[in-house]
C-alpha cells in the first residue's frame, strides 16, 4: 500500500445511507475496508444489498460480521414486533421508536475501531444522520464525539499514536434529499440499496415503513425517482 494512501473501515448496511457513505471515503482517497454485521435482523435482503455495495465500491475487502443480537431482542429489527407503519413526521420525532436496536452503533462502532487498529487505521466512517432519522440517540454529534474520546481512551493506537481517532459522519447534517444528491454526484447507483425494515419475502420494499418513508420523500424533494421496487 502507498504510504500516500490511507485506510478505513467503511460502515456498508446495504442502504441508501451507508451506499452513500462509502462512496463518500472513496472521494477522498481513502483505501476502503467495508464492515456489514449478520446482528439477527428479521431479513437478508440487507446483506445482499451490502454485498452489492461493497462489490459495486470496489473496497478492498467486505468482512460480514456475525453478531447474534436476536438473542437479545428488544426491537422490531432483531424481535417478533410489529414494524410501525404510516406513522407521519411528528408520529417520528415523538420518542425512540421500536426499530431501534438496543446500543447497536456502539457495538458496531467497537468492532469496527477494533478492526481498523490491526489495519493500522484510526480513520472509522459511518452513514449517522442527526436531520432526517426517526430519532435514534447513537445517530447524534453528541454519541459520535462521545465514542471518538473512547476509542482514544481504549485503544494502543489512541494512547500512543501520532495522530487520533476520527470518525468521520459525512451525512449527519444533511437531509434526505442532500444525502441523494450528493450520492448521484458520487456515481452511487441506489438500486443496488435496501432501506425497508420490512421487506415482503420478494425483497420489495413496503413503502410504509418510517425508513422506506424517509426514502421516499428525499427522492421526491431531489426531483428524482426510487430506482426500487414497492410492493
Amino acid at each position: 500500500m502507498s504510504e500516500s494512501v490511507k485506510r478505513a473501515v467503511v460502515l456498508v448496511s446495504g442502504g441508501l445511507d451507508s451506499a452513500t457513505t462509502l462512496a463518500v471515503a472513496r472521494s477522498q482517497g481513502f483505501e476502503c475496508f467495508a464492515l456489514s454485521f449478520d446482528y439477527g435482523q428479521r431479513h437478508r435482503f440487507e446483506l445482499e444489498a451490502a454485498g452489492r455495495v461493497c462489490a459495486a465500491g470496489e473496497v478492498s475487502r467486505h468482512v460480514v460480521f456475525d453478531l447474534n443480537l436476536r438473542a437479545f431482542g428488544g426491537s422490531a429489527l432483531t424481535d417478533d414486533i410489529d414494524v410501525p407503519k404510516d406513522r407521519d413526521e411528528a408520529e417520528m420525532q415523538q420518542s425512540i421508536p421500536i426499530t431501534y436496536v438496543p446500543a447497536r452503533n456502539t457495538i458496531f462502532l467497537s468492532i469496527a475501531m477494533g478492526w481498523a487498529e490491526t489495519l493500522q487505521s484510526t480513520d472509522l466512517f459511518i452513514g449517522v444522520n442527526a436531520i432526517d432519522y426517526s430519532g435514534y440517540p447513537d445517530c447524534r454529534p453528541e454519541f459520535i464525539d462521545s465514542f471518538t474520546q473512547l476509542a482514544n481512551l481504549a485503544t494502543k493506537v489512541g494512547v500512543e499514536g501520532d495522530g487520533g481517532w476520527k470518525i468521520h459522519t459525512p451525512l449527519l447534517s444533511l437531509t434526505k434529499a442532500e444525502i441523494i444528491r450528493r450520492g448521484i454526484e458520487l456515481g452511487v447507483d441506489y438500486g443496488l440499496t435496501v432501506s425497508c425494515y420490512d421487506p415482503d419475502r420478494q425483497g420489495r420494499s413496503c413503502g410504509r415503513c418510517d425508513s422506506c418513508q424517509l426514502r421516499l420523500q428525499g427522492f421526491e424533494s431531489a426531483g428524482l425517482s426510487d430506482p426500487l421496487e414497492y410492493v
